[in-house]
């Protein structure tokens, strides 16, 4: 390999590299978005997402707070808009007709077959 493609092969890679970094840089900068906005959400303040810049434990950081933290939420609207989703249990149930019989007041199991 003489000295020119050595060069174009080593700008080559340097540009690849200044790419990779820039779409690197933009996946953290869209999760550091994405947490903070879920820790809004939970009632913890958004700069805990930046812990996730820490590196080597600092997803793990994050997921924990997230996991075990009490999260201060107001509660969601019925989806119903205050209508039940069903009608309302009957306040006496019918009576059984006449010819019904009566449940079993215990449970008398078979005699066992004799034995020959």
């Amino acid at each position: 390999m003489d000295q020119n493609q050595i060069t174009q092969l080593s700008s080559a890679i340097a540009g690849m590299m200044g790419i990779f970094m820039l779409f690197g840089l933009c996946i953290v900068a869209f999760a550091v978005y994405l947490f903070w906005r879920i820790f809004t959400k939970a009632g913890l303040a958004g700069p805990l997402s930046l812990l996730i810049l820490v590196p080597g434990f600092g997803w793990i950081i994050v997921t924990c707070i997230l996991a075990f933290s009490e999260w201060r939420v107001i509660p969601a609207p019925p989806i119903y808009g205050g209508l039940q989703p069903f009608p309302p249990p009957p306040g006496s149930y019918p009576t059984p007709p006449a010819n019904y019989p009566p449940p079993p007041t215990h449970f008398n199991p078979p005699p066992p077959p004799p034995h020959p």
